[in-house]
């Protein structure tokens, strides 16, 4: 079965909002974990609007699921990575004043930036994973970066879901398919949510994880966060027939 990460970077967002330590984002994480999530997200960026760096060190050796930490790699993000030694890294191509992640690395112009960044985490032991466009191109050199994995930008299959499922899942299975060809691992995020998961889960093969924030902790509002994430879980689970 696809494994669910919960990026918690909405409920660091809103801790913020107030100051103090309500919620304590590492008890969120440690309580995803019991509810069933199989891994972690966050994703620090350098103004710290959400996740503080000081929240990954917290997290490090906390969390026993995966543990992922996203981010564009900068020298101070490649150091917090090598000291935290999380399961994985997740590389992503947004600047300091980009509000959420909005586009996939373009792997032919940023190949040796790669490569570079990604033998540092190799040679630490941390699987490596690039954020990219449903572009089959895009998965093929990603390839040669090294990399482990590739997570696939879901946002634009999110947007058209609602009006044409199959037309928005089409580009995805393509890069889903290179994948398999060029021999990656497939993981995926941004805006799937309980709307459109299930069908995404189902269409993509080979499909090893996905990430999930805005949208599981906007559910929890309503559903409670332990509901929450059985939902989740139940849509990335094969039904039966």
């Amino acid at each position: 079965m696809t494994q669910l990460s919960v990026n918690i970077n909405k409920v660091a967002t809103i801790r913020n909002a107030r100051g103090g330590n309500t919620p304590n984002v590492l008890q969120v994480a440690l309580d995803c974990e019991k509810f069933g999530a199989q891994g972690i997200t966050v994703h620090p960026r350098p103004d710290e609007r959400h996740i503080r760096f000081s929240d990954v060190a917290d997290l490090t050796g906390a969390v026993t699921t995966e543990f992922n930490i996203e981010g564009y790699p900068s020298d101070d993000f490649i150091q917090m990575v090598l000291d935290a030694k999380p399961a994985q890294v997740t590389l992503v191509p947004d600047g300091p004043d980009v509000l959420t992640s909005n586009a996939g690395w373009d792997t032919i112009a940023n190949q040796e930036l790669l490569k570079e960044v990604i033998n540092i985490f190799k040679e630490a032991g941390i699987r490596t994973s690039i954020f990219v466009d449903a572009d089959p191109e895009m998965v093929r050199f990603a390839k040669t970066t090294g990399t482990d994995r590739v997570e696939l930008y879901t946002e634009s299959y999110a947007e058209g879901y609602s009006d044409d499922k199959e037309k928005a899942i089409f580009p995805f299975i393509a890069a889903a398919k290179a994948a398999k060809e060029v021999g990656i691992g497939l993981n995926a995020g941004h805006d799937l949510s309980l709307e459109n998961l299930r069908y995404f889960a189902e269409n993509i093969p080979n499909l090893l994880e996905v990430s999930i924030g805005h949208a599981l902790v906007s559910d929890a509002l309503y559903y409670g966060l332990e509901n929450t994430i059985a939902l989740y879980l139940r849509e990335l689970r094969p039904q039966e027939i």
